[in-house]
């Protein structure tokens, strides 16, 4: 079956791990990773074009007014965007493309692309996602206060999403959204094109007896 890829959306809580679960999806599975654009800074060990596409405010905006994002959010003062080719070009070839993206962010893509398949990955519970935060080291106390008023408004969000996997064990979390996708490719409803081909071929070969 020659069946267009599937638009995978991850989001969750700010220090829940999923960008390190999407990199182990990545290199497990090979699906394809659309990497976003940014206003942040990198973080130590980020690399442009392979983490993030890090842009200026001025970048940014401009690839806003010129239509160039399927999706873009602020967030936590900056700036995240999905830019729009890269996913069309993919999907059109039967890839399953995967975006790690905000709550607001994932909204808008599923008003886009009603077929994407959105994916929630949270902590165990709220101290751990606490613990996490602060043990990356990267952020001041400020920040990491505003990272937890947001998680606690994203606990209204999570309904949202068609699932929701727990990333306790990080090669458990992993297999637990790449089973999640691959019984999304199975469903009925993803499959219309192949049960009319069935049909049709079956009703060349029933009148050619």
């Amino acid at each position: 079956m020659n069946k267009k890829g599937l638009l995978i959306v991850i989001s969750g809580f700010s220090g829940v791990g999923k960008g390190t679960a999407v990199k182990k999806l990545v290199e497990k599975y090979g699906y394809s990773l659309s990497v976003s654009a940014t206003t942040r800074a990198p973080r130590t060990g980020e690399v442009d074009g392979v983490d993030y596409h890090f842009k200026t405010v001025e970048e940014f905006e401009q690839l806003i007014d010129y239509n160039g994002f399927i999706e873009w959010a602020q967030y936590v003062e900056n700036y995240y965007g999905t830019p729009k080719k890269f996913v069309e070009d993919e999907l059109s070839k039967g890839n399953n493309v995967i975006l790690e993206i905000e709550v607001q962010g994932a909204m808008h893509i599923k008003e886009q692309y009603p077929d994407a398949v959105l994916i929630f990955i949270t902590a165990p519970d709220a101290q751990t996602l606490k613990n996490r935060l602060e043990g990356r080291g990267t952020e001041d106390e400020k920040v990491i206060a505003k990272r937890l008023k947001r998680a606690f408004e994203e606990t209204d969000d999570m309904v949202a999403y068609d699932y929701l996997v727990v990333n306790d064990d990080l090669d458990v979390c992993v297999d637990d959204i790449h089973s999640v996708i691959c019984a999304e490719g199975f469903k009925s409803s993803r499959n219309r094109e192949y049960m009319q081909n069935m049909k049709s071929e079956l009703e060349v070969i029933r009148n050619n007896k």
